[in-house]
C-alpha cells in the first residue's frame, strides 16, 4: 500500500482548512496551536463540523469523502466544514475535552486506591498470599484453561503483576524484598497494581467475595459492579494516552443495575442505546463511587460545574447530548 498524503507545512495546513471553509479570524494564534497541539489532533475536534452528505448507498466513497455508518443507513463525511464552524471552536473543544480528562483521573486515583484496599483487606483476610492460590478465587478464572494460550486467566495475570513488581521503583517493594523474599503479602503488593490488574483480580474473585465488597458500594450484583470497574480501566486508558474522550464511543460498556437497586441508575431506563455508550454514564458511576469511597467529596460539584462550560456549538449542532447526558441531569444531586 502507498500513502500518498504529502507533508505540509503549518501555513499550508492552515490554508487547507480555510479552503474547505473553517472560519479562522486569528492566523497567529491558529498557528500557533498547530505547532503546539498538532493537526492531527486537533482534527479529532473539528471532524464533527464537517458536512455531512445525507443519506447514501453507493458502494465506494467518492473522492474526499469518508464512508461510516448510523444505524441501518450509509452516510459520507465531506472534507467541507459546515456553515459557520471555526477554528476557535475546535480550540475550545479541545481545552474542555483536556479539563475533563484531568477532573477523572482525579477521581479514578482516588477509586483505584480505595478498591486496592478493599480487595487486598478482604482476600488478606483468608490467606495474606490469597492472589496466589486457586482455590480462593474463582474456577472461572483461576482454573479454566483458555483455549487460545492453554494458560488461566490467573496465570496471565500473574505475569502481568510480576511485570509490575519488577518495574517498580517503590522503595517498600525493595524493602520486603530483602527483609522478607517473595512472594509479598497482598497488602504490600497491592500497592503495584494499577487499575487494570485491580480490576481483573476483583472479576477473578469468588462471588460471595465480590458481592461483600459490591454491597459496600450500594451494588448487590458484584459482576455488575466488575463491569463497572472494566469500564473505569477503560476510561482511565482513555485519559491516561491523552486520547480524546468528550464524544467517545466507549467499547466496553457497564452493566446497568436492577431496577430499584442503584437510585439514580433507573434514571437511565428507557433512555437511548446512545446514553449508554457514552462517557456520561461513566461519569456517574465514579461520581457514585467517590461518594462512597470519601462522603465529603466535591468532585461531583466540580463535574457539574464543567459540565455547564461545555462549549457554545448549537450553531453545528453539538451539545453534551453527544457525550450522554440525559435530560435533566442539573437537577441531580452533585
Amino acid at each position: 500500500m502507498t500513502y500518498e498524503k504529502p507533508w505540509k507545512s503549518y501555513e499550508d495546513q492552515l490554508n487547507q482548512l480555510i479552503q474547505r471553509g473553517l472560519i479562522v479570524t486569528d492566523r497567529t494564534k491558529a498557528l500557533e496551536y498547530l505547532e503546539r497541539i498538532g493537526y492531527y489532533r486537533l482534527s479529532g475536534y473539528w471532524f464533527p463540523f464537517r458536512e455531512r452528505s445525507g443519506t447514501c448507498c453507493p458502494l465506494i466513497a467518492p473522492i474526499g469523502r469518508k464512508k461510516f455508518k448510523r444505524g441501518d443507513t450509509d452516510q459520507f463525511v465531506l472534507d467541507t466544514f459546515k456553515e459557520g464552524a471555526s477554528f476557535q471552536n475546535a480550540v475550545d473543544l479541545y481545552v474542555f475535552d483536556k479539563k475533563l480528562r484531568l477532573l477523572i483521573m482525579d477521581a479514578l486515583e482516588r477509586i483505584e486506591i480505595g478498591l486496592r484496599v478493599d480487595i487486598s483487606h478482604s482476600l488478606g483476610k483468608q490467606d495474606a498470599f490469597a492472589y496466589l492460590k486457586p482455590d480462593l478465587l474463582s474456577n472461572g478464572f483461576a482454573k479454566k484453561l483458555q483455549e487460545k494460550t492453554g494458560l488461566t486467566q490467573h496465570h496471565e495475570w500473574l505475569t502481568k503483576q510480576s511485570a509490575l513488581i519488577i518495574r517498580s521503583k517503590e522503595e517498600f517493594i525493595t524493602h520486603n524484598k530483602a527483609k522478607y523474599g517473595f512472594p509479598l503479602p497482598i497488602w504490600v503488593v497491592c500497592e503495584v497494581w494499577d487499575f487494570g490488574a485491580m480490576s481483573r483480580l476483583f472479576a477473578g474473585m469468588k462471588e460471595v467475595d465480590q458481592d461483600a465488597i459490591a454491597k459496600k458500594y450500594g451494588v448487590s450484583n458484584g459482576r455488575i459492579f466488575a463491569s463497572w470497574l472494566r469500564s473505569l480501566n477503560y476510561l482511565r486508558n482513555v485519559c491516561a494516552h491523552h486520547s480524546r474522550l468528550w464524544n467517545r464511543n466507549i467499547i466496553d460498556q457497564p452493566k446497568l443495575s436492577p431496577l430499584g437497586d442503584v437510585i439514580w441508575v433507573d434514571r437511565f431506563d428507557g433512555n437511548p442505546p446512545h446514553s449508554f455508550a457514552r462517557p456520561f454514564l461513566l461519569l456517574c458511576i465514579a461520581k457514585h463511587l467517590l461518594g462512597i469511597i470519601n462522603p465529603y467529596s466535591e468532585w461531583g460539584k466540580r463535574l457539574k460545574l464543567l459540565l455547564l462550560e461545555f462549549p457554545d456549538l448549537q450553531h453545528l449542532g453539538l451539545n453534551l447530548a453527544g457525550m450522554g447526558v440525559i435530560e435533566g441531569w442539573e437537577q441531580w444531586d452533585w
